[in-house]
């Protein structure tokens, strides 16, 4: 049976420090709804072009880290959306329980491990 209680503490958990994460590397656009990513704040001038591709290159990584924080950013607000629903942890492919150690890792699954790669 499904510890509802126990999938929301950890899904809010993931959620904060996923908010926590993106915080740090961009700012989230209230016009949009999406994060942006931002450069690394520095406290001196960027001196020669080195300094620039290095801020560039850090900007880059940055922004491919948050475009992977932010899908699963918005899972997680979906999952805690959807948690009180009687669908709640069922496969959305075939609509059997999603297995409990399925959910115990990721608690904002949609699918059974059958359909993972659906």
């Amino acid at each position: 049976m499904l510890d509802k209680k126990k999938i929301k503490e950890k899904l809010e958990k993931e959620r904060d420090n996923l908010l926590e994460q993106m915080k740090g590397m961009g700012k989230l656009n209230t016009e949009t709804d999406e994060w942006e990513t931002t450069p690394e704040e520095q406290d001196f001038p960027e001196s020669d072009e080195n300094d620039k591709a290095d801020r560039f290159e850090d900007f880059e990584a940055r922004s491919s880290v948050m475009k992977t924080l932010e899908p699963r950013l918005n899972s997680i607000l979906k999952a805690l959306k959807g948690l009180n629903r009687e669908s709640f942890g069922k496969c959305v492919v075939c609509k059997k329980d999603i297995e409990m150690a399925r959910l115990e890792v990721n608690p904002a699954a949609q699918t059974c491990k059958k359909h993972l790669e659906s």
